[in-house]
């Protein structure tokens, strides 16, 4: 199946430039995610930005020409169910509750996780390989994400408990986000990447919907879901977030070689250093400005073609 990117093949750093986009778009998205997440439970949250990019994601495959029900093997179409119920249903949910405990410049140590999980995982699963120019790009990234991450926050010392719980649950939604991606990585090589997304939407807000009904506290889970005060951050975040975002993430990874889109990803860390810094007031000093720079040279190793 064809979709609007594939009429782009003939650029040959497609997939890199998507990569790299989609970690400035979800940089963006975390810091509307944060501001939600003052007032908005993150079952909640997640399930309001699934909701919300599922609105958006039919009008545009309508306006694409692309088929909400495509003739698809039933293999693909499970993985694209069991991706996102791993990858948005699962991670974000943990990744929300990570970012309520540690703030977003201490997240941004935790998302160092993401491009040694999904370069060790594509390894294993895919069998991909990666040159030596390219393995000291990703090493230069994960350098200067823990560079940016070395000065604090200006805020109080995080409590044990929160540090702990938050480094926790952000490992855990590296990792359920990375073998996300990784077992579809050979279904986005036939599917449309726009038609994929919706599926995985699917996949990621049925098990919320079934779930938060259940639950004790659902009131105050579904409460603030519909304060419009609370959608001033909370709609943008989604389109960014759960809608634009995601869809140059898949983009990225259809294009590029899956440990490559992932090293490029992991420039979001820096963005959102860099945008905390400017919009929640968070310290920004020399040694996050040096990792800036360096992240970016590291990002254009890891983007150079074998």
């Amino acid at each position: 199946m064809t979709s609007f990117f594939d009429t782009l093949t003939g650029f040959r750093s497609l997939g890199e430039v998507l990569a790299v986009v989609s970690g400035l778009v979800w940089a963006v998205a975390v810091i509307l995610y944060k501001v939600s997440g003052r007032n908005v439970h993150p079952l909640g949250l997640n399930l309001f930005k699934n909701v919300l990019a599922l609105l958006f994601m039919v009008p545009t495959m309508l306006l694409l020409g692309e088929r909400i029900f495509p003739p698809v093997p039933a293999k693909s179409f499970g993985l694209l169910l069991l991706s996102g119920f791993l990858g948005i249903a699962v991670s974000d949910t943990f990744f929300f509750y990570s970012l309520n405990r540690l703030g977003a410049s201490i997240v941004a140590i935790v998302d160092c996780f993401y491009s040694p999980f999904v370069i060790g995982l594509s390894f294993i699963i895919l069998g991909e390989r990666m040159a030596a120019w390219q393995l000291i790009g990703v090493a230069l990234i994960i350098s200067a994400v823990l560079a940016a991450s070395r000065s604090s926050d200006n805020g109080a010392p995080l409590a044990r408990k929160d540090l702990v719980l938050g480094m926790i649950f952000g490992v855990l939604a590296m990792f359920f986000v990375a073998v996300g991606i990784v077992i579809v990585k050979p279904v986005l090589a036939t599917e449309s990447i726009v038609w994929a997304t919706l599926v995985r939407l699917v996949g990621g807000t049925v098990p919320l919907v079934l779930l938060i009904p259940l639950l004790r506290e659902r009131r105050a889970i579904l409460r603030p879901l519909f304060a419009p005060a609370n959608w001033k951050a909370m709609v943008p975040a989604a389109f960014f977030g759960s809608y634009l975002s995601l869809i140059l993430w898949m983009g990225g990874m259809k294009y590029a070689k899956v440990s490559v889109a992932a090293a490029l990803n992991q420039l979001n860390t820096i963005f959102i250093v860099v945008l905390a810094a400017i919009f929640l007031k968070e310290r920004l000093g020399w040694w996050k400005v040096a990792a800036v720079a360096l992240a970016f040279l590291g990002a254009y190793l890891a983007a150079v073609p074998l």
